[in-house]
């Protein structure tokens, strides 16, 4: 007969056989081994519990110092032991029980030949099992104890860390804020004081600009002659006044010099264009109106532009030229910024000191109170110049000429800056005073340009030891390819349109001046004419 015992726990199986009827001590001591290995089986697995809490203890410190405290407690409440011990104890005692009984024949048949000794040995097991099971509870619960109290030092150290990085990269943005501030605050200081240094007479360090022509004397003849009475301005051409910037508001803009080309017989007019607009719009408004009076007289015109509105005539010839080819005989700049002026590039220079505060008041300025386009005085500025002449360039058929000249410094011209305290200001809302009658008018104002000048130009000079007539700096109003004029006098920018009523009767006015300016060009046309045209036969022959 052969019997087959199998333990339910799936741990051991053992097989036994017996032959006949008698059990042999063998099998009755293999039953007892077996009995013990059960019991073994027991301590292995409590062994195996006190490796894994060592295990979750390594654990733990090292999730103490990467985990916060209260996801760590809630893994060692969820993992611990303790927290079900009753369900522990049953798996350890069911496991026991179930050995037990799977071994119930041979614990009978062994029982009957070892007798009490094997029920006070298995009495010692269940208390042996008990204290165990006692010592690892409490030994669990000394551990979490032992855990606790570990976590509020390291909890701590963590949180110590944690100010400390964040004080070192605080300071560390801190001072990196302040010397990005202070970087900035040095480049807009240095780009504020080099201002235009580098930009004043670009023109004549650009390659591939045609070089001038000095005119100077030969209009000093003319002049001479003018004053002597000889004039010989042809009435074969209509003259065209071009006024600058802001002559909206200047009522006596080239109004003598009309009056006195009219009393000469000569067909002179004033472009009636808003010179606070930009230089793009006002070379479409010249080419209507030189279209007009071509059109009307059937004579070509004679420009004169004065300060922008050189500007202005200059890029219509630049942009219209093959509709204007055969309109106009030729132009005169006189004192126009056709390089570009420091004082605009000065104001409207981004990334200076205070440069949009500046913009702000210029915007109030010219938009607000004059009713003007910002455009206007950003094209004066030389980034725009610039970017307009080496997209525009002016024909070399035109005749040219570059009227520049330099103001007086004098502490005398100066000392009349006090005069301007006692001037009238327009339209300003002054209801207690201003009766609403008055409100709607523009009320003159008298101010000495000439000292205002004076005191520009003095700026100029000493900044950037530069000759300008105020505005203008003398080699930024020679245009490439031209004839330049450059008187002997000391002549500010606003001279030419508004004469001084203490001049010298011996010296000549602004009148005079345009006369021969446009003398000379008419002279500079006949010559190039005269030069084409054996040029031309050259060719032919």
């Amino acid at each position: 007969m052969e019997d087959d015992v199998h333990i339910r726990n799936g741990i051991y199986e053992i097989v036994t056989a017996a032959r006949g009827d008698a059990v042999r001590y063998t099998d009755i001591l293999f039953t007892y081994l077996n009995l013990f290995s059960s019991m073994d089986d027991i301590f292995t697995r409590l062994l195996t519990m006190a490796s894994y809490i060592g295990q979750r203890f390594s654990k733990f410190i090292e999730d103490l110092v990467l985990r916060d405290l209260r996801r760590y407690s809630s893994d060692v409440a969820v993992n611990s032991p303790e927290q079900h011990p009753r369900s522990w104890r049953q798996s350890i005692s069911g496991s026991f029980s179930e050995g037990c009984s799977s071994s119930k024949p041979y614990i009978e048949g062994a029982c009957s030949r070892i007798g009490e000794r094997r029920a006070h040995d298995t009495l010692e097991e269940l208390i042996l099992h008990t204290r165990s099971d006692v010592v690892n509870t409490n030994n669990s619960k000394a551990s979490l104890f032992i855990f606790q109290g570990l976590s509020l030092p390291l909890f701590g150290l963590r949180v110590a860390w944690r100010l400390a990085m964040f004080s070192w990269r605080f300071s560390f943005s801190y001072i990196r804020c302040a010397q990005v501030h202070l970087c900035s605050i040095t480049t807009r200081l240095q780009k504020t004081l080099r201002g235009s240094s580098d930009d004043i007479g670009w023109l004549q360090h650009t390659p591939g600009m045609p070089p001038v022509e000095d005119g100077t004397a030969r209009f000093l003849e003319l002049l001479a002659e003018i004053r002597n009475g000889e004039h010989t301005l042809p009435n074969s051409f209509v003259y065209l006044l071009i006024p600058g910037l802001f002559s909206n508001h200047g009522p006596l803009y080239f109004v003598g010099t009309k009056r006195f080309f009219s009393k000469m017989g000569l067909a002179c007019h004033i472009a009636k264009i808003h010179s606070e607009s930009s230089v793009e719009h006002n070379a479409w408004e010249l080419k209507q109106y030189v279209e007009e009076l071509y059109w009307g007289s059937g004579k070509p015109v004679m420009l004169l532009g004065h300060s922008k509105g050189g500007v202005d005539a200059a890029a219509a010839l630049s942009i219209y030229w093959s509709d204007l080819k055969d309109k106009v005989a030729g132009l005169a700049l006189v004192q126009s910024p056709y390089g570009g002026t420091p004082l605009a590039s000065d104001i409207l220079r981004e990334g200076q000191i205070a440069d949009k505060e500046t913009r702000r008041i210029m915007e109030l300025l010219i938009c607000k109170l004059i009713k003007g386009d910002m455009r206007a005085l950003e094209d004066l500025t030389y980034e725009k110049r610039k970017e307009f002449i080496m997209k525009y360039k002016l024909p070399d058929q035109i005749p040219l000429i570059s009227f520049h000249s330099e103001a007086s410094i004098t502490p005398g011209v100066i000392a009349t800056m006090s005069h301007i305290a006692h001037a009238e200001l327009p339209w300003l809302p002054l209801v207690k005073f201003i009766s609403e009658e008055e409100l709607g008018r523009q009320v003159p104002i008298v101010i000495p340009l000439s000292a205002a000048m004076a005191v520009c130009a003095l700026h100029l000079q000493l900044r950037y030891g530069e000759k300008s007539d105020g505005l203008v700096a003398c080699r930024d109003a020679e245009v490439p390819g031209s004839v330049v004029v450059r008187p002997n006098r000391k002549l500010d920018h606003a001279w030419m349109v508004y004469s001084s009523p203490r001049r010298n009767p011996t010296d000549p006015d602004a009148c005079e001046m345009c006369e021969a300016l446009l003398t000379l060009l008419v002279e500079i046309g006949r010559f190039k004419q005269q030069t084409n045209g054996n040029s031309q036969q050259v060719i032919r022959t």
